[in-house]
């Protein structure tokens, strides 16, 4: 494998813990809206820059010699933040670019009752956030046909890890069992969707890739998993009906589905974290669910 150079577009949670994996020899650039959240990448291991929807003479420079590029920046109302400024800049100015990952979500597949579903799966997202998900992937895809290289789009399932997790949620007091009758979620530990990343791109897979758990399963069960490693008493119970949430928290109530990672583990990844309890089980152990440490390092490359 020739030298990687990597660029992320919003190196947040999951891609400082992405730079953290990397091989000692790899170089790795990533950008923020916030100048006050440089250092934070910094002590990622990352390179970082201030992206505020243009292009600088220093990213660009940087994406000249970038060989794999990562976006993570969600897209908003007038599309993706990315390609709206830097579609002709990767298209004819990136002349050593190998490959592209894009972080997506599950949640352009929309409801689908609790059955489950794979990469085959008719997308139906709700008009909003999904949608422009949605919207971006095609953009991707469409770049990837357009310039001959590999895009790998990855749906991610609901983000955990060192410092977002239920213990945390516990300790601080802000943990909740909600029950809705029926009601799943797949889950992914911010490790895997490190793992995965580095997988697809050491070897330069494109295509569509659900990186998630094999155990979809109530909420209320995760919490209730979780107090008992801490030897604490879980929340009470709440009636979904009854609870008072944000908006934005009860929409996310409104799809059911089972999610499986069919494509990825074709390929040979083999999941570090393949359901909530294991991810649990070792984070109280090493402590890691405290976060502030680099307890989501793991080996980038896990092949069955």
């Amino acid at each position: 494998m020739s030298e990687q150079k990597v660029f992320i577009f919003g190196a947040g949670y999951s891609g400082k813990a992405f730079a953290r994996m990397r091989p000692q020899a790899v170089a790795v650039t990533g950008t923020t809206r916030s100048r006050e959240k440089l250092a934070g990448l910094e002590a990622a291991g990352i390179e970082p820059f201030v992206f505020d929807g243009r292009l600088s003479s220093e990213i660009r420079a940087k994406l000249e010699e970038t060989t794999h590029l990562v976006v993570s920046a969600a897209p908003n109302d007038d599309g993706d933040p990315v390609l709206n400024v830097a579609h002709d800049a990767i298209t004819h100015h990136m002349p050593l670019l190998r490959w592209v990952g894009y972080l997506s979500t599950v949640g352009v597949y929309g409801d689908y009752g609790g059955a489950w579903i794979d990469e085959t799966a008719q997308c139906r997202p709700k008009p909003g956030r999904s949608q422009m998900r949605l919207d971006a992937e095609r953009e991707w895809h469409e770049l990837g046909e357009e310039t001959g290289r590999p895009i790998a789009i990855l749906r991610l399932s609901g983000i955990y890890g060192p410092g977002r997790n239920a213990f945390v949620n516990l300790a601080n007091g802000t943990a909740k069992r909600l029950v809705k009758q029926g009601q799943v979620f797949n889950r992914i530990h911010v490790t895997d969707i490190a793992a995965a990343l580095w997988f697809l791109a050491d070897g330069e897979y494109g295509g569509t890739f659900n990186v998630t758990d094999d155990l979809p399963a109530p909420p209320q069960d995760v919490v209730a998993y979780a107090a008992g490693l801490m030897g604490v008493a879980p929340p009470p119970e709440t009636p979904f009906e009854t609870a008072q949430l944000s908006p934005m928290a009860r929409s996310f109530y409104g799809e059911n589905k089972r999610v499986s990672n069919t494509a990825i583990k074709a390929l040979g990844y083999t999941f570090s974290f393949p359901d909530y309890r294991a991810a649990l089980d070792s984070m109280w152990a090493d402590g890691s669910w405290r976060g502030g440490g680099d307890g989501d390092k793991r080996s980038p490359i896990r092949r069955a």
